[in-house]
């Protein structure tokens, strides 16, 4: 929404907006309601959500989350909490395009050269399934679609 709102103020200046150049808004009003209630879940559960996805992940490929003989989990758990963390706030402000460019580019090429973007695929992909267990259908709806932003820009 915050991207939509600067990019608005850029083509509507001096004048009055259209009724299409304000339609996000009023889709942005409508599901509130919904952002809120999914972020405030995702933030009162988010360990119970990552251990969840911990949990998973060590169960079908034990050697994932490590490097060698390093053990990263540690580490891997910090990268999947703030990532979740900026994916709450796009959902509740309704700003992936924010998300993308101010976080996950940039978490992209430090994956990278750490060579954790199978790990990142999976992270993912796993939490796509357990996020049901915290959101209803709907709530999953709206975050579902972040969920797979980040494990496509994280996989690459």
């Amino acid at each position: 929404m915050l991207s939509q709102l600067a990019n608005l103020s850029i083509e509507a200046d001096g004048r009055y907006a259209n009724q299409s150049e304000v339609q996000f808004l009023k889709d942005y009003f409508q599901s509130l309601n919904l952002r809120l209630s999914a972020y405030q879940k995702i933030k009162a559960a988010e360990k119970e959500i990552i251990r969840d996805v911990e949990a998973k992940i060590q169960s079908s490929d034990a050697n994932l989350l490590r490097r060698g003989s390093q053990d990263v989990v540690a580490k891997w758990r910090l990268d999947t909490e703030r990532v979740v963390r900026h994916s709450a706030a796009a959902l509740l402000i309704d700003d992936n395009k924010r998300l993308r460019d101010r976080l996950l580019f940039w978490f992209q090429t430090i994956l990278g050269s750490f060579e954790a973007k199978k790990s990142s695929e999976v992270t993912f992909r796993v939490m796509q399934d357990v996020i049901q267990n915290y959101l209803t259908a709907e709530e999953t709806s709206l975050f579902i679609p972040i969920l797979e932003m980040n494990r496509i820009i994280l996989s690459k």
